[in-house]
């Protein structure tokens, strides 16, 4: 029965941060909610373990994250994607920004090794946060263990509410645009938005009956697409990350047939792997205690604080000449805190919060959604593994 009532305990967590989101209006956001939750919950009562005894563990995870990111490619097309450079140059300039500034001043406040400990996690999230943890532990820098994941846990609770301002304020920009100046969806997009209405008939190579439709068809289909990008990855010596492979693959996948739009939502699983994928990420949280937290907190702040103006000066200076606004140059650079799924629900919350009408929503998301996933991808699939590799041969 533990089982059970740890599957409950982290349901009832993501209730309250969805909840607590509605009641906001999305100013403050589910992720940010449920994190915090999670956070008093293993500083005072909760188990340490209780998401791995929910069922969450790093099998299922690993099976999440692959399956989702080929999904978040049935929601575009190869032009779309290519579209985003964009994006893609103010995540990584935002990024540059952010060690321009903590390495030139916060090297004259602490010493190398908390600078070098704890700017990865900045610029990459949770990946880079594991990644400096494990090399300190190899270095024998004790010490500084608990820094990567303290400044992921401290940094998320900043940015997530941080990013669902800039996105209100891009929303409503857009809304008021799509309204005034007549602005029309984009009808080669997939919908982001699942609706009621009746849809035209996909391009699809399989021409079989609605009952040999099944989920399961679906979902072996995405499993098929995510098998062969991890295997492409591993040929290629995982130069380019398999999650970026997952979302190009599920692109190309979709583009000629093989997976239909919003294939994991048809399925009618899109929120179970969300839900277990969010719950696997909170509960990196665990490893800080409020002792650890209290030695390093003023570390932290003031390096969370010289990452964040870096961003915002780099998105600032270059928003107009990349023909984005600043809020949305800002959003972008900010994906590199968390990355995905955060990118995600922070995008769809705040779209479905801002706008006034079905079709305001989709055009909400058809403009921020691929900025932010290309964003986050560019940043934390990528540049942060390069980064915290970088970094580890620093300490």
């Amino acid at each position: 029965m533990d089982f059970i009532f740890a599957f409950m305990i982290v349901m009832v967590f993501m209730v309250i941060g969805e909840w607590v989101s509605t009641l906001s209006h999305a100013f403050i956001p589910s992720v940010f909610v449920t994190a915090v939750v999670f956070v008093i919950g293993f500083w005072t009562v909760l188990p340490k373990n209780i998401v791995t005894t929910a069922s969450f563990n790093t099998n299922f995870i690993t099976i999440c994250i692959s399956l989702l990111l080929v999904h978040l490619g049935t929601l575009m097309n190869l032009r779309e994607l290519v579209a985003q450079w964009r994006a893609v140059c103010i995540a990584l300039l935002g990024v540059a920004g952010t060690l321009l500034l903590t390495l030139v001043i916060g090297t004259f406040i602490f010493d190398w090794h908390t600078v070098v400990a704890a700017v990865p996690p900045l610029t990459g999230g949770l990946v880079s946060a594991l990644l400096m943890t494990n090399g300190l532990k190899a270095q024998g820098i004790t010490a500084l263990v608990a820094l990567p994941v303290s400044m992921f846990v401290i940094h998320s609770v900043i940015g997530y509410p941080l990013t669902a301002v800039m996105l209100k304020q891009e929303g409503k920009r857009l809304v008021t645009q799509f309204h005034n100046n007549g602005e029309q969806l984009n009808p080669n997009l997939p919908k982001f938005k699942e609706s009621n209405k009746p849809q035209k008939i996909e391009k699809q190579i399989f021409n079989l009956p609605a009952e040999y439709q099944t989920s399961a068809f679906i979902m072996a289909r995405v499993a098929i697409v995510a098998l062969l990008s991890n295997w492409v990855s591993g040929l290629m010596g995982n130069i380019i990350n398999a999650n970026v492979i997952c979302l190009i693959l599920g692109v190309i996948a979709h583009q000629i047939g093989f997976l239909e739009d919003n294939a994991l939502n048809k399925a009618g699983v899109f929120n179970w792997l969300m839900y277990g994928l969010l719950a696997y990420i909170f509960a990196q949280l665990s490893v800080t205690t409020p002792a650890e937290m209290g030695t390093i907190i003023f570390q932290i702040i003031v390096l969370i604080f010289l990452g964040l103006v870096g961003m915002f000066l780099a998105s600032r200076l270059l928003a107009k000449p990349f023909g984005m606004s600043w809020q949305m140059a800002y959003a972008c650079s900010l994906t590199s805190l968390f990355g995905f799924p955060a990118d995600y629900i922070l995008t769809s919350e705040v779209a479905h919060t801002v706008a006034d009408s079905d079709d305001s929503e989709e055009y909400l998301l058809q403009n921020m959604m691929p900025k932010m996933l290309v964003g986050g991808f560019a940043t934390v699939s990528v540049a942060s593994v390069i980064i915290a590799s970088i970094f580890l041969k620093l300490l």
